[in-house]
């Protein structure tokens, strides 16, 4: 039998939750990585590590799941003490969780014509994001 990444459940740090692409809107940042990442290695676009990890299918079964090579935004590979190789494109763009304690939009506008200030309104949105491999990097030098 085969199965695909979509199948698979991911611990998350209460509960596993299974998750399939219909239902991206309640997958974590992590989980939308890891479902990129299998369709990039099937793709040939990045590579699998040679490891491989068990994980549960929706269905309650064991499966043996291939680990790709890691993939990171700009930010996340800086902050993990790398750097993006000079010239490197991003292997994908996809749309992840982004965090703002910055009142919407409207409601700024909406503020500035009647001359006050808007309140802070913590919320995540969804926004695309540019993806680098592991092999696109160097670790950063002192």
């Amino acid at each position: 039998m085969t199965y695909t990444a979509s199948s698979i459940i991911i611990k998350t740090q209460t509960s596993f939750k299974a998750f399939t692409p219909e239902r991206k809107e309640a997958m974590t940042n992590n989980q939308i990585i890891f479902m990129k990442s299998q369709e990039l290695a099937k793709e040939g676009i990045i590579q699998y590590t040679g490891r491989v990890f068990n994980a549960k299918t929706a269905d309650g079964q064991t499966v043996e799941v291939k680990e790709t090579e890691a993939i990171h935004t700009f930010m996340d590979w800086k902050k993990a003490g790398f750097m993006v190789k000079k010239g490197s494109k991003a292997v994908a763009k996809f749309t992840i969780w982004n965090f703002t304690s910055k009142a919407t939009k409207a409601v700024r506008e909406a503020m500035e014509k009647e001359g006050k200030e808007a309140p802070e309104n913590p919320h995540y949105y969804m926004k695309e994001a540019a993806f680098f491999s592991a092999s696109q990097v160097q670790p950063i030098e002192a």
